[in-house]
């Protein structure tokens, strides 16, 4: 730009002095800078005058000045618009950032929204889920299932004739009040009563062998299924529900434990008095596990509740009376949580059982390769005091149970006529195929268990609680 300038005014001065010669010279200053030298020679002067009293001399610097003051001005202008590009680029780039930061602000009030909606319509789908147990809890208008009549404990099919009686009598509406609840009372004709005796046979087909009612036999023969009751809830698709073969205080012989095995957190122990009150669905004790409950696997013995912790192989021995845990241990190499459950699912790795011989485990390893492996458990400690492997492949079967130290499988869970098909005896180690008809009235059996005291199966299928009398003789 200076070079520019200079070269400019070289050309006034040459213009206006064109009889004369001229010439233009750049070196470096002593400062540094580069210094540009214009020489004319002066047409009419042959020597220098003094310094300023020359007219020429005059002109020139007036010229001179306005040369510099144009150049400043051009200077000034470059800088200005160099400084003006930059505070526009820099405004630009504000805009954008301030645009950017409207759009975040405008997706994080959008995303807000959206969060509303989703927890109305979670609290809405809780509000169906509750309408939906509210109804199916209210009682049909329906027929109630029949109920088998409870027969004394000491009867065994075969063993000869059994009586029951039905009794008519004159109705006192004030005074007998229990005869106003039995539909089998008359009160229209009060002038008479009458006794009717039913006699039924009920035999046994040969092919059972002899029976064997004060010791342990083979398993020969299951009773169809009585109804006990039906869970209230869909929590109770499938459960557990036992009696203690041993009890102890403060709960008695009589009383009959209940939990619904449906949910990720399954805490609740519900206890009854007896069968009465189970079938009328009024628990008198409801108790919280300290820790949730795996499957259907659990069992009741000697006053406490023995069952596999959920997401592991870990064995839990809960005491009834101080309602705390009472010894854990680990089930060495089972597998757990959907590794080798039984066909019907339901993470029914580990299995506990009771019989006549005590507490045992049924499941299996990785070393079994799938197939059924029997543990007989210490119950004060949960050690493992002796250990078998069948080979019978635990996934194959719908559900397993103990009796006499004999390992049963039940080949379905739905067929309504399936059968019991294997035993294995771990007195002798070794085991055989058999067939024992078997009942799954409801088509969903997911808990079947083994109680040594009344000699009965207790079973869960598909919402119902139902038991099976059995009898042990030979097999042939």
């Amino acid at each position: 730009m200076w070079f520019l300038a200079m070269l400019w005014a070289s050309c006034l001065l040459m213009g206006s002095h064109s009889q004369g010669s001229a010439s233009f010279r750049r070196a470096n200053a002593g400062s540094g800078r580069c210094q540009y030298t214009f020489m004319v020679d002066s047409p009419t002067e042959v020597s220098c005058p003094s310094a300023g009293s020359s007219p020429e001399m005059v002109a020139l610097k007036s010229r001179l000045g306005l040369l510099e003051a144009l150049v400043a001005r051009l200077v000034g202008g470059e800088a200005m618009s160099e400084s003006s590009q930059g505070s526009g680029s820099q405004s630009g780039l504000q805009d954008a950032y301030n645009q950017v930061m409207g759009e975040n602000a405008q997706l994080q009030r959008e995303k807000q929204k959206l969060d509303r909606q989703v927890q109305d319509l979670q609290q809405r789908l809780e509000e169906l889920r509750q309408e939906a147990e509210r109804l199916r809890s209210r009682p049909c208008m329906q027929q109630p299932p029949p109920r088998v009549p409870q027969k004394d404990n000491s009867f065994r099919p075969g063993s000869g004739p059994a009586l029951s009686y039905l009794v008519s009598r004159p109705g006192n509406t004030q005074g007998d009040k229990s005869s106003l609840r039995d539909p089998a009372w008359h009160h229209e004709n009060p002038g008479y009563q009458e006794l009717t005796a039913v006699v039924t046979e009920v035999s046994a087909p040969n092919r059972e062998g002899p029976a064997d009612i004060s010791g342990c036999g083979d398993l020969v023969w299951v009773q169809e299924p009585e109804v006990h009751r039906k869970a209230d809830s869909i929590a109770g698709k499938y459960g557990v529900w036992m009696q203690d073969p041993e009890a102890k205080e403060p709960y008695g012989p009589e009383m009959v434990w209940r939990i619904d095995a449906v949910g990720s957190e399954v805490r609740q122990l519900f206890g009854y008095e007896n069968m009465d009150q189970l079938s009328r669905g009024f628990p008198t004790k409801v108790l919280l596990l300290p820790e949730s409950m795996e499957s259907t696997g659990a069992t009741m013995y000697r006053g406490s509740l023995y069952y596999q912790r959920r997401l592991s192989r870990t064995l839990l021995k809960y005491d009834l009376l101080s309602e705390s845990i009472a010894a854990r241990r680990d089930l060495p190499h089972a597998g757990f949580h959907g590794q080798f459950p039984y066909s019907w699912g339901g993470y029914t790795d580990i299995d506990l059982a009771i019989d006549e011989n005590g507490l045992w485990a049924i499941y299996s390893t990785n070393k079994a390769k799938g197939a059924i492996v029997i543990s007989q458990l210490d119950p004060h400690n949960l050690e493992v005091k002796g250990t078998w492997e069948t080979k019978i492949r635990k996934t194959s079967v719908a559900n397993a149970f103990m009796i006499c130290g004999k390992l049963y499988t039940v080949a379905s869970y739905t067929s309504p006529n399936t059968t019991i098909n294997y035993m294995y005896d771990t007195a002798t180690s070794q085991g055989k195929t058999i067939s024992v008809p078997f009942k799954n009235r409801y088509r969903y059996n997911s808990m079947v268990d083994y109680n040594p005291a009344q000699r009965k199966l207790y079973a869960w299928d598909s919402f119902y609680m139902v038991s099976y009398n059995v009898r042990l003789g030979k097999q042939e």
